[in-house]
């Protein structure tokens, strides 16, 4: 279709990827990724702001749970649980980031872990499931990015 909308095509490339596509070099590229991300979010769980939801979301219970990063024991519903561990990756400001200004790792990741938690054991994801989701995540955010009239203007602004 001549005049597929953005969603679509999102979904069109999406739906056909699978691990196999991964190179040698983006799973690498990858890795580093994710454990600077880990670092970062480990780092960011001292910090004040972290504190402060996660006390918040202490209210919050649910059947299903995800871990906390840093917080042995500690478990919140998967939606806190990604909503804390990004905020404590992006409370230090030293995640990973593209140009134009954003930071793909710190908005993904967290909750990726989250999700992949709350699985029944049956259905664990696999590492590799994990890596290709991960991509699939960063690629939407690079092309989000790529048709934002407002990404385009940050570098103005700042």
């Amino acid at each position: 279709f001549p005049f597929q909308t953005v969603t679509g095509n999102f979904a069109k490339v999406i739906h056909c990827l699978n691990a196999n596509q991964l190179t040698d070099q983006v799973i690498q590229r990858s890795k580093r990724m994710i454990l600077d991300t880990l670092g970062v979010g480990l780092l960011g769980t001292s910090t004040e702001v972290c504190h402060k939801v996660t006390q918040y979301s202490k209210i919050y219970s649910s059947d299903l749970s995800s871990t906390i990063w840093g917080h042995l024991g500690f478990r919140l519903p998967p939606l806190y649980a990604a909503f804390v561990n990004g905020v404590a990756v992006h409370s230090m400001d030293f995640d990973d980031t593209w140009h134009p200004a954003t930071h793909p790792s710190g908005a993904v990741l967290p909750a990726l872990i989250a999700l992949s938690e709350a699985f029944p054991q049956k259905k664990k994801v696999s590492g590799l499931d994990l890596l290709l989701a991960f991509n699939v995540g960063i690629e939407v955010q690079g092309r989000l990015l790529h048709f934002s009239r407002e990404a385009r203007n940050i570098p103005k602004r700042y």
